[in-house]
């Protein structure tokens, strides 16, 4: 079971409909991307990676992906998840998030 975290249920509205894509990766790494449209129309992203045991290791939200329908978002938010459960989360990120 997964243990969701604060950017998660800031994100979450099961009111909107989304898209998801759930992956679980060779060594039990979880990720779950999911895409929606938000009331005015922008595209907007959530992407989460979980341990085997649920725990959250990463989670991130997008509130506009701007140019971007979902099934482009979702591609590449996959991508984006994919990499930072095999690699980490880029450098240049950790210094945008500290700022």
């Amino acid at each position: 079971m997964r243990i969701r975290g604060d950017v998660f249920w800031d994100w979450a509205d099961p009111t909107l409909h989304h898209r998801t894509h759930d992956e679980t990766l060779s060594d039990g790494t979880f990720i779950d991307v999911q895409v929606r449209l938000s009331r005015t129309g922008n595209t907007q992203m959530f992407i989460g990676i979980y341990a085997a045991s649920g725990m959250p290791l990463h989670e991130e939200a997008f509130d506009s992906r701007p140019g971007e329908s979902m099934t482009r978002a979702l591609v590449w938010g996959v991508g984006r998840a994919r990499r930072i459960a095999t690699e980490g989360v880029p450098a240049a990120d950790r210094l945008a998030a500290s700022k």
